[in-house]
C-alpha cells in the first residue's frame, strides 16, 4: 500500500443499524479484539476508537452504537453518539446486512442523515455477503444506490475476513497526507478499565436470554495493576440490572452462570492485558437505571 513515501492518516466512522456486524468489521480490520461483539443488537454503547498503524499510514476507526429508535435516555445517548461522528471524520462507512430481505426504515433514516454530509466520501459495506447468492447482493446494491450516491460499495464477510483487505485499501485511497495521531503500539483509544467493562458486558449478552441483556450495565469499582510484570491485575466490578428476576438470571443456579460470565471475561481480559487477572463480580438491582442521568454519568455515558 506504499504511495510515494507520503504518510496518510484519517478518521473513519463505521455506522449502521444494530447487529449488522460493525464491531466484527472493526476487530477484523485491527486483527485483534477491540470492540465487543454479540448476536444481540445494540451491543456497542459508546464510540470506541480503534487504530491501525503501518509504515506509511494510520487509520483511526470509530465503532459507533447501532442507530435505532431510542426507548430510554441511554438509547437517546447511543443514537446521538453515533450521529455526532459524521462531522468529525474523513470517511464514513455505512454497513448493511446482506441477509436482510429489504431495506429497513432505520437504514432509510441513516441515509437521510447522510444527505446532510457534504464533501465526505461515504462507502456502503454489505456484510455477511458469504451467506447469500450473488443475485441477492446485486439487488441490495441497486436498492441502496437508488437512495444515495455511495463513493464505493464493497461486499464482504467480516467473520471470515473476506474483503477486509479490499476495504482497508479502498479507505487508504481516500485519506490525505497527515500526522501520526497515536504511537505505533496503540490499537485502541480507550482505557483498560473501559475495555474490561465492555468485555464483562459482552459475556452477559452471550450468556443470558433476550429480556436481560440491554437492561445491564457494568461499573469497574477497582482496577489495580500489578507492581511487578509477573503479578496479578485485580478487577472488581458491579453488574447493574433493573429487576430482581434479572439478577437471579444473571447469577444462575448456585451462581453457575455468574461464574461462567466471570471466567469467560477473565480469559479475554488476560489475553489483552498480557497477564493474570483476578476478577470479582457483584450483581445489583437499580430500578430504571437507563433513565437515570446520575447512573448514566456514573457508568461513563455523558
Amino acid at each position: 500500500m506504499k504511495e510515494n513515501n507520503i504518510f496518510k492518516s484519517g478518521f473513519i466512522t463505521i455506522i449502521g443499524k444494530p447487529n449488522v456486524g460493525k464491531s466484527t468489521i472493526i476487530n477484523s480490520l485491527i486483527g485483534e479484539k477491540v470492540a465487543i461483539t454479540s448476536p444481540k443488537p445494540q451491543t456497542t454503547r459508546s464510540n470506541l476508537r480503534a487504530v491501525i498503524t503501518e509504515e506509511n499510514y494510520q487509520m483511526i476507526f470509530i465503532d459507533t452504537p447501532g442507530i435505532h429508535t431510542p426507548k430510554n435516555k441511554l438509547g437517546e445517548y447511543m443514537v446521538t453518539s453515533a450521529s455526532s461522528t459524521f462531522s468529525e471524520v474523513d470517511v464514513i462507512v455505512m454497513v448493511c446486512d446482506a441477509t436482510d430481505r429489504s431495506l429497513s426504515k432505520i437504514d432509510e433514516g441513516i441515509i437521510e442523515k447522510l444527505r446532510g454530509v457534504s464533501k465526505k466520501p461515504v462507502f456502503l459495506v454489505i456484510n455477511k455477503s458469504d451467506a447469500v447468492i450473488k443475485e441477492s447482493i446485486l439487488e441490495k446494491i441497486s436498492a441502496y444506490s437508488s437512495l444515495y450516491d455511495f463513493k464505493e460499495i464493497i461486499p464482504l464477510s467480516a467473520l471470515k475476513k473476506e474483503g477486509i483487505d479490499l476495504l482497508k485499501e479502498t479507505i487508504l485511497k481516500y485519506l490525505k497526507e497527515g500526522p501520526q495521531y497515536f504511537p505505533d503500539n496503540i490499537t485502541a483509544d480507550t482505557t483498560m478499565r473501559t475495555i474490561a467493562a465492555e468485555i464483562i458486558r459482552e459475556k452477559i449478552l452471550l450468556n443470558t436470554n433476550e429480556e436481560v441483556p440491554h437492561g445491564t450495565g457494568v461499573e469497574i469499582i477497582i482496577y489495580k495493576e500489578p507492581k511487578k510484570d509477573d503479578g496479578v491485575t485485580t478487577i472488581e466490578a458491579n453488574i447493574y440490572c433493573e429487576k430482581s428476576t434479572h439478577k437471579g438470571i444473571i447469577i444462575g443456579k448456585n451462581g453457575e452462570k455468574l461464574k461462567r460470565i466471570g471466567s469467560s471475561a477473565r480469559h479475554d481480559i488476560e489475553k489483552i492485558c498480557g497477564g493474570r487477572v483476578n476478577l470479582k463480580l457483584w450483581v445489583k438491582v437499580k430500578d430504571d437505571w437507563r433513565n437515570s442521568p446520575g447512573m448514566l454519568k456514573e457508568l461513563g455515558f455523558q
